[in-house]
């Protein structure tokens, strides 16, 4: 009798439901039948190629880590990995994936959100920000907090909303030219109040132009596209950096406790 298998069977079944279909050492799949399809491994084939294949000596923070597919391959390629996410059901399945896949040594998984990133002073060579950006009720502030966090690269992954590739917006308008806003081209983000696929915390959609310019005010560039709504990004000065500093140093010594 396999009792090993059937031991594989019944923690995967008690873990569930799963996100992440997770292919194991022993065959096995934690979720064959997900309506997205061999998921989230169909991104990864195309991301893949344009993240290095080697990343030994590598940190890598993996923002909103699920089940911990994405930490698990970027291990593979010798990365040390930490993964953060704010559900305490798909920590419990990362942890027991890790065990599985014998990377304990590699990735280490904590609950944790993006706000509470702030507080923290190391940098990660790469921050993988996927399927998280449009969940936030104050996106942009995440995306200052990551850009603070970023090294060497960022992976950013947002649902989108249709719509035409970015152009060349003028640096400056007056009052009187707000209709240029209306043009299909322009810089978007649309707020979902109420559900958006019976995800009450989906509630952002982005146009792809408004994706970039949001990249760029924050200190990114967009270095490939390897997958629709993936961006690889580096960090690069901001506009406006010194504005920016001030007003973050404000913020930060404001949350400091006083001293006695």
């Amino acid at each position: 009798m396999n009792t090993a298998g059937t031991a594989s069977r019944c923690d995967i079944a008690e873990l569930a439901p799963w996100f992440h279909n997770l292919h194991l050492p022993d065959g096995r799949q934690t979720a064959p039948q997900h309506e997205l399809g061999d998921f989230p491994a169909v991104k990864w084939k195309r991301v893949a190629q344009a993240v290095p294949q080697d990343l030994s000596g590598w940190t890598v923070l993996d923002i909103g880590c699920n089940a911990g597919f994405y930490s698990f391959e970027l291990a593979r390629r010798g990365a040390r990995v930490t993964g953060i996410d704010i559900d305490d059901h798909y920590l419990a399945q990362a942890r027991w994936a890790a065990n599985r896949f014998g990377l304990d040594d590699r990735v280490q998984f904590r609950s944790g959100q993006v706000y509470e990133l702030a507080h923290r002073t190391e940098r990660y060579d790469l921050v993988w920000f996927t399927g998280v950006f449009y969940h936030l009720r104050y996106p942009v502030l995440a995306l200052d907090i990551v850009r603070a966090l970023t090294g060497r690269m960022m992976m950013f992954q947002s649902l989108t909303m249709p719509g035409p590739e970015a152009a060349a917006t003028p640096a400056n308008i007056s009052l009187d030219e707000r209709d240029l806003m209306l043009t299909p081209t322009w810089p978007k983000m649309a707020f979902i109040e109420q559900s958006l696929a019976g995800d009450p915390t989906n509630w952002w959609a982005p146009n792809h132009a408004c994706v970039e310019a949001l990249l760029r005010s924050a200190g990114f560039e967009v270095l490939a596209r390897p997958e629709h709504e993936f961006y690889l990004c580096s960090p690069v000065q901001r506009p406006y950096e010194a504005e920016y500093e001030l007003v973050w140093t404000r913020c930060s010594a404001a949350q400091r406790p006083e001293r006695d």
